[in-house]
């Protein structure tokens, strides 16, 4: 992406030299699958969070988690974190515009960067569960290792596919503050597991499709994005799909589990949003659970 001279937002908190230790997995494609299964399927769901949390440690020190002391910051953490940054201020950027057509105003989320382990107002989160959004304290969590690990281990790589990652996150504090969050994880608290399953992929497409539609305005208006990375970004959305990720990890799927929505759902959700820009069309909960 080309972000050269652009502004880098300075509402991030960045907690990665207070401590922690950076995560190494030991357990090959199965362990860090299976993390990003859970982190996925946390989705912002606070009811849920710390349950999740305790889980997939569990799940990750029986594969052979390896811990090792963090030090100074590579150039390319550096790197990182001023790309994230960036991409947080562009996102600012955007939905302030898109929330102003709406007559409404935005109130910016904050970023967290740490490295291992950190406390949310939705519970003990950690690198483990990958990038995360928590409405408690409508703050998106980012443990910069994890793009490593979805570049290795998922064969997601280019940097406007990092950006979606991102931009996924800042779309759920985009439902937070139109109020389709919270009344969302109200109607799941009250619902059986399936149902509840379903509200939750309508919740994670339409923060699909608001990535995307934060993707058309970012290069409508910087020209920023080459088709390479667009193409990248797309296959990203492939491999974060419910199928293909529990396809990989256990070697069948369970449509009944779906929490984030299938390969086709989430590219056809994103690149709806990419191409047309228009949020009349983001509305994932009118349509019957099969259209989506």
């Amino acid at each position: 992406m080309k972000l050269d001279g652009r502004r880098e937002s300075t509402n991030v908190d960045d907690r990665r030299r207070g401590g922690g230790k950076k995560m190494a997995f030991g357990g090959g494609i199965g362990a860090i699958i299976i993390a990003v299964i859970i982190g996925y399927f946390t989705g912002g769901k606070e009811g849920a969070f710390q349950a999740l949390t305790d889980g997939v440690q569990q799940q990750i020190a029986q594969r052979g988690q390896v811990t090792t002391e963090g030090g100074e910051f590579s150039e390319e953490e550096d790197s990182l974190a001023k790309f994230s940054r960036q991409i947080l201020a562009s996102t600012e950027d955007v939905w302030a515009k898109v929330f102003q057509n709406m007559g409404k105003e935005y109130e910016y989320p904050r970023m967290v960067l740490y490295t291992g382990s950190v406390q949310t107002s939705c519970g003990n989160g950690s690198a483990a569960m990958g990038p995360f959004y928590c409405g408690g304290d409508q703050c998106v969590y980012l443990d910069l290792s994890f793009f490593s690990s979805m570049q290795q281990e998922l064969g997601a790589s280019g940097e406007f596919a990092n950006a979606y990652v991102i931009a996924h996150e800042v779309g759920h504090h985009v439902q937070e503050q139109l109020g389709i969050l919270g009344k969302a994880h109200q109607q799941m608290s009250q619902l059986g597991k399936a149902d509840a399953n379903e509200i939750s992929v309508r919740l994670e497409l339409q923060a699909d499709f608001f990535a995307g539609l934060w993707g058309y305005y970012e290069n409508k208006t910087f020209h920023s994005v080459s088709d390479k990375e667009i193409a990248e970004a797309i296959q990203c959305a492939h491999q974060i799909g419910d199928n293909y990720l529990q396809q990989q990890a256990q070697g069948y799927v369970v449509p009944e589990s779906f929490t984030h929505g299938t390969s086709e759902q989430r590219m056809r959700w994103f690149k709806l949003g990419l191409t047309t820009g228009d949020m009349n069309l983001c509305d994932t909960f009118s349509k019957n659970y099969e259209d989506l």
